[in-house]
């Protein structure tokens, strides 16, 4: 049968609009299984895999971090500050004044600005009295992170006199980091954690793990201030 230029014209156009159609399908599929499983691979740094998913219930029945008070001994090592100036740990975490502590390296892109931002924002919310915490990061990259390095860093996240940015040799920051229980391995496998301690304590530790957020950081302070 012969088609007229009439019909010729429509059945050219739905033809054309069928191929566009299965063209846009197949592009728009989602990517195959070993591809996806490739892109896991290619993982950020720093990701809370201990932490699974941040709706997930946690063991306190909170969601998106797990809550435990441990005892904690600091142990005798000597870091390094900002000032490029040598600092004992025990020192530093004086327990005449109550202190906010986390682990953090400069180069991580994901959980540490993160933290970072929280402590921030808790030294906002603590007003003039943030002169009277001591607020403490920990480098766990050490051979990136020097005290220059770190000063960047503090003036990046507006850290006030109370907080402070440690590093040192690899050696002494394994040490810091295994007295915490905050050791994994390698700072690809960081976990996000918060330890607080009230003045007066020694080795009595608020462990927060998992990315919390400064109103829960804060809610702690004054839980630890009701039974100082």
């Amino acid at each position: 049968m012969s088609l007229t230029p009439d019909r010729a014209i429509p059945l050219v156009s739905t033809l054309a609009v069928a191929l566009l159609l299965g063209f846009a399908t197949a592009t728009a599929a989602p990517p195959s299984e070993d591809v996806q499983k490739e892109g896991e691979k290619k993982g950020s740094c720093c990701a809370a895999k201990a932490d699974g998913n941040p709706g997930e219930p946690k063991p306190d029945g909170r969601k998106g971090y797990s809550r435990s008070v441990e005892e904690l001994t600091v142990p005798d090592l000597t870091l390094v500050g900002m000032d490029g100036r040598r600092v004992a740990l025990r020192e530093v975490l004086d327990p005449s004044r109550p202190v906010l502590l986390n682990f953090i390296f400069t180069t991580c892109t994901t959980i540490c600005p993160v933290l970072s931002a929280t402590f921030a924002s808790v030294q906002d919310g603590l007003g003039d009295d943030a002169a009277n915490y001591q607020m403490v990061s920990i480098s766990i990259d050490p051979e990136r992170d020097t005290p220059t390095r770190l000063r960047e860093y503090a003036t990046r996240h507006h850290a006030g006199p109370q907080w402070v940015f440690l590093t040192g040799p690899i050696e002494a920051i394994k040490a810091a980091q295994a007295a915490f229980d905050a050791d994994r391995g390698s700072k690809f496998s960081h976990s996000p954690l918060t330890f607080l301690r009230a003045a007066g304590e020694d080795e009595e530790w608020v462990r927060l793990e998992g990315l919390v957020g400064a109103k829960v950081v804060l809610d702690e302070i004054a839980a630890l201030r009701a039974v100082e």
